[in-house]
């Protein structure tokens, strides 16, 4: 409209916890007087999965939502005002608002093609007998909280496993693998703490991989029908030595396997989406091809470990998601500014990204 020259919706900050106060204001400049009967302000909180499936021969679109939050006031004026519609004096005008994001475990901020996880405020500018004008800002929630101190977490995970082998029908000497994952929770930037024995008692080299798994998993509920959809990502990845015939090997991950910035677990917190992660562990049988298989669900947590009674705490930032892992591969087209893009390739140098959303990562300690 000719006579607003600026509306804008500016935070405080650009992510919250839940059970945090979500603070801002709305900026109007007008270059003339005009009636307006009020500005409202929505909060809302959304979960949208959509995508195309073919039943009975026919190709369609599924989609659900699921919301977790929706609040509204109005900041100015009233909804059914008596009497004449106020006027709205030209000039610069701020009118703020605030909202009580609920205690309640909310999932975190999510972007993916299939589905997405997104909160905003919407703000509606009624002018009587006009389009009203219409913004919003998105924000990141910082979710679910998931504290690698919990006691459930703080517990190692201990595999063990042997094969015996043979050659020529006589079976020989056994190829065992134990293993120790330090703890089951941990946060993007931290290095997963694994510990990992190799006994090669057979005839054949063998080698030891690593590789921390991502699974993301959505929900679509149509009665006894409902449609799912797998997405699976491989985070991390370590190859090991040869390990010889008759040879005993240890390895210490040490800081080799640093956690990238990724989506935090989601489990059992949105009904459209999960996101989960397994660490493998395997030792491949250089001329056979079999492998010894150990599997360890993994929890990326959103509150980082902390040495007891330390007075170093660790410093963490929040970052968007690495572009090999859902969460960070895939950028809504109605958050870019300039070429079009599909998720399928590198972002051109001229776009400009309007949102992405963030996740809690450790700084690694000099």
């Amino acid at each position: 409209m000719d006579y607003i020259r600026e509306f804008d919706i500016r935070l405080d900050r650009e992510m919250y916890y839940a059970g945090e106060t979500v603070m801002g204001h709305v900026l109007l400049d007008t270059v003339e007087n005009f009636k307006l009967r009020a500005v409202r302000v929505v909060l809302r909180g959304k979960a949208h999965a959509e995508w195309k499936v073919v039943l009975s021969g026919d190709r369609r679109t599924v989609k659900d939502d699921q919301y977790f939050i929706d609040d509204r006031a109005i900041i100015w004026g009233s909804d059914k005002p008596e009497g004449n519609v106020p006027i709205l004096p030209r000039g610069h005008h701020q009118f703020p608002f605030k909202f009580q994001l609920p205690e309640s475990s909310l999932p975190c901020s999510f972007e993916s093609k299939p589905g997405f996880i997104r909160y905003y405020i919407k703000v509606t500018v009624d002018i009587p007998y006009a389009s009203p004008p219409q913004g919003m800002k998105y924000f990141t929630i910082i979710g679910p909280h998931i504290d690698c101190m919990d006691d459930q977490y703080l517990k190692p995970m201990v595999g063990q496993d042997k094969r015996p082998t043979c050659c020529l029908c006589c079976q020989k000497g056994a190829v065992m693998l134990h293993t120790q994952l330090e703890r089951s929770a941990y946060c993007s930037g931290e290095s997963l703490k694994l510990r990992a024995s190799v006994e090669n008692q057979g005839e054949e080299s063998v080698r030891l991989k690593v590789r921390l798994m991502q699974y993301v998993e959505y929900f679509i509920d149509r009665g006894m029908l409902g449609v799912t959809k797998e997405l699976q990502h491989l985070v991390l990845e370590y190859r090991g030595e040869e390990v010889g015939p008759h040879t005993h090997r240890t390895w210490d991950s040490g800081g080799t396997l640093r956690l990238p910035v990724m989506p935090p677990s989601l489990v059992g917190v949105c009904r459209l989406l999960q996101i989960y992660y397994v660490l493998k562990v395997n030792l491949e049988f250089e001329r056979s091809g079999d492998d010894l298989q150990m599997h360890f669900p993994l929890t990326i947590a959103t509150v980082p470990f902390r040495i007891p009674n330390s007075p170093q705490q660790p410093n963490i930032q929040y970052e968007v998601a690495s572009e090999h892992v859902e969460g960070g591969t895939y950028i809504g087209p109605e958050f870019l500014l300039g070429q079009v893009y599909d998720g399928s390739t590198s972002l051109p140098q001229e776009t400009v990204v309007l949102y992405r959303p963030v996740y809690v990562s450790v700084v690694p300690k000099e």
